[in-house]
């Protein structure tokens, strides 16, 4: 690891501070160098393999702040300040952009990122798809299943007061704090999180929702479980592919899109609680698509414009 890379588990300043005027900005990035994306653990590469399959050309580096998982349950100060250290360490590796891919982070940090980095170096955040699963109900119920942060956090309190309640939709929060830890272990179709997440959503199958909006990057994983529960009763929503549009458009914009061709592509997977080893076979099997993901510990990775 490079000398100016952050140490995500030691360092002690405040998100304000970290955010000082202590970065220079550019970044020395170009065209071609990475798409940072940041999630507090595994969950995010469901953004990564969206963003992969909507720009198959683009490289990206991926950090997951496995020190500090989960973050639903974390307090808002923690939150701003671990996602301020993750996305300053993906800026000095010389990333050309950072998607947020975390929608606790995205509810706390999106605004002080934006204003601290300017479009010098572009932020894309997550909002949960609310408004697709509030245009598409036959039942106007729909779920949300998120963290409780999320659920403290302005962004969907937006999109809710401006899309469900002119359209007369009614949405219904669930949370369920067992989940993000159990997908970071793999235990995705295991009794325990089978039980979990039947406790937390039948009381909105009995309500009448008939869409379900994943507000969380980890719970496209959870896909095949809630499937085995609930079979086509649900249909499951998420941001992966809308976040994956916003950053072609972002980039287009700002005239990044990556100039050489990749014939051949692994996601950089980089992990701040140096737990690589354990990680490994747990991401390959979550992991369906044909896509190889490459973990690192945070204490050995090699700055990335010297790899």
């Amino acid at each position: 690891m490079s000398n100016d890379s952050i140490n995500l588990r030691h360092h002690d300043k405040t998100s304000s501070k970290m955010l000082g005027h202590d970065v220079a900005l550019p970044n020395g990035a170009d065209r071609n160098s990475p798409i940072g994306i940041f999630d507090s653990g595994i969950g995010g590469l469901s953004v990564a393999i969206d963003v992969h399959q909507y720009l198959p050309n683009e490289q990206i580096l991926y950090f997951a702040d496995t020190a500090h998982v989960p973050y639903g349950v974390r307090s808002d100060e923690e939150i701003r300040r671990f996602t301020a250290q993750a996305i300053g360490w993906l800026y000095q590796q010389g990333c050309k952009a950072a998607i947020v891919a975390c929608n606790t982070a995205s509810a706390f940090s999106l605004d002080y990122l934006r204003q601290y980095y300017g479009e010098q170096f572009p932020i894309i955040g997550l909002v949960p798809a609310v408004k697709p699963a509030v245009i598409q109900s036959q039942t106007k119920v729909i779920a949300v299943l998120a963290t409780p942060a999320t659920f403290r956090g302005k962004l969907i309190q937006d999109v809710v007061q401006h899309f469900a309640l002119p359209a007369g939709v009614k949405v219904m929060n669930t949370t369920c704090t067992d989940l993000v830890p159990l997908i970071e272990q793999g235990k995705v179709l295991d009794a325990e999180c089978m039980i979990a997440l039947q406790q937390c959503l039948q009381p909105v199958i009995d309500a009448g929702a008939d869409h379900l909006v994943l507000g969380c990057t980890h719970y496209p994983f959870l896909k095949p479980a809630i499937e085995r529960l609930y079979g086509d009763r649900l249909v499951l929503v998420d941001s992966g592919q809308a976040v994956a549009r916003q950053c072609g458009r972002i980039l287009q914009k700002h005239q990044l899109n990556r100039e050489m061709v990749l014939t051949d592509f692994e996601i950089a997977c980089v992990l701040s609680g140096d737990n690589s080893s354990q990680m490994q076979n747990i991401v390959n099997n979550l992991i369906q698509e044909k896509v190889i993901i490459r973990l690192s510990d945070l204490s050995k990775y090699l700055d990335f414009r010297h790899a």
